[in-house]
């Protein structure tokens, strides 16, 4: 008879690797991988999320080499320290500036509603943002659009609140189904509830409310008493006005000050900082007080000391350095012009090229949607069908980066879809 110790020794153990459930890898991380993999000279990447030039290639911001070039010669023997908590103070206040339209000389008073933090690019944002509220609001419900970034789904689920979904996108006619939206929303969300909307650009269908709808939707939050959290990941890159593509976070600041609201903000896009993860998270109060803004900043740099301590350093000092600048911000909107111009013209070319070739639908839907990305309105099949005879690469809900686009490809990317829209359901 063996041993206890024996018996002990012998016992299988109990395997953690074994016992997961299988996740699907990301669809655009893994759709990328597949496209870089893909020796075929004509292939099109039209599913990653990033400015591309009308070559194909990258764009570092010409305003953000510029700044990098002159951060260099100064040599600040500090660049490589630790940040505080809460992140680089004056990189928050021109965060803070961009987003609610504040100069220099702005009233104090609105300048002390607003608590920020700086966070891992917006992705960051969004998830600080959902365990404070989830541990101090604690709201039954958060509200996605239907669709939505598909990282709001993870970030709200692993923050443990329950999520819903209202209708935002009308496939029959492919524009924004607000009627829908505000009669669910009217009907079903609760009293503390978060709703989760997208500022600008809205990922992934491009289609935003317009002033009156922005409008109707405070007044429902309002009357509802939902919690408002605003993404903002396109301010400037989707109209090529920093101003206009904060107008929504502006209106619910100067026209709801009785609401508390957040802003996830993020610099990846606007100013080509992929990679540097850069981002500001922030929390609005009613009203203004010193003793609350820094009871709110302590609360979230909690979770922050918990999870990465601070933010990084280098893409916080770039920003700060150009909008602290006027000759170097300046050239940032001239950038930013740059790079919604070319998004507006491939818009444009496509549609041309699709009405020139008589493919079956409409679609206006192109030029009417904005920012990044469109809702192409192509099934999952024809998206298939693109990838496997045309090497075009878009995610299968059939939402197409329209960076990807070019001069050089546009009339290869049209004669794609024509083919699938004609051919296959």
């Amino acid at each position: 008879m063996p041993s206890v110790s024996e018996a002990i020794a012998t016992r299988p153990t109990q395997s953690v690797a074994h016992s997961l459930d299988p996740i699907a890898p990301d669809e655009i991380f893994a759709l990328n991988g597949a496209y870089a993999k893909d020796p075929n000279p004509h292939k099109v990447n039209l599913g990653v999320g990033v400015y591309r030039t009308d070559d194909g290639k990258p764009w570092p911001l010409p305003v953000v080499q510029k700044a990098e070039k002159q951060l260099l010669a100064e040599n600040d023997i500090f660049r490589h320290e630790y940040s505080a908590i809460e992140g680089d103070v004056a990189f928050l206040e021109v965060a803070r500036n961009l987003m609610f339209g504040f100069t220099e000389n702005g009233s104090p008073e609105s300048k002390g509603r607003i608590a920020s933090v700086q966070t891992v690019a917006g992705t960051g944002a969004n998830h600080i943002g959902a365990l404070f509220l989830k541990t101090h609001a604690k709201p039954k419900h958060v509200w996605l659009s239907n669709p939505s970034w598909s990282n709001h789904m993870t970030i709200w689920e692993l923050a443990g609140v329950d999520i819903k979904t209202y209708p935002y996108y009308d496939a029959a006619n492919r524009s924004l189904d607000f009627n829908g939206m505000m009669a669910t929303l009217e009907a079903e969300a609760e009293p503390g509830d978060v709703i989760l909307l997208h500022a600008c650009a809205h990922n992934p269908t491009g289609l935003d409310p317009d002033r009156d709808q922005w409008a109707a939707i405070a007044d429902l939050c309002e009357k509802k008493r939902l919690f408002p959290f605003f993404d903002s990941a396109y301010q400037g890159f989707a109209s090529g006005s920093a101003d206009d593509d904060a107008w929504a976070v502006r209106y619910f600041f100067h026209n709801k000050s009785n609401m508390e609201i957040c802003v996830a903000q993020s610099f990846s896009k606007n100013f080509g900082l992929y990679g540097q993860r850069t981002g500001a998270f922030h929390f609005v109060m009613t009203t203004s007080s010193p003793q609350v803004r820094e009871c709110v900043v302590n609360n979230l740099c909690h979770f922050i000391r918990g999870e990465y301590s601070m933010g990084p350093r280098i893409g916080c000092t770039l920003v700060k350095k150009i909008l602290n600048d006027p000759e170097l911000a300046a050239e940032w909107h001239q950038d930013l012009k740059v790079m919604s111009s070319r998004i507006k013209n491939m818009r444009s070319a496509l549609r041309d090229e699709l009405v020139r070739l008589q493919t079956p639908g409409s679609w206006e839907h192109i030029v009417r949607q904005n920012g990044m990305f469109s809702y192409t309105g192509l099934t999952a099949s024809q998206v298939q069908a693109l990838r496997e005879k045309y090497h075009v690469y878009l995610i299968a809900s059939g939402r197409a980066s329209v960076s990807g686009l070019s001069q050089n490809n546009v009339t290869y990317v049209a004669k794609a879809i024509d083919d699938v829209v004609r051919n296959v359901a």
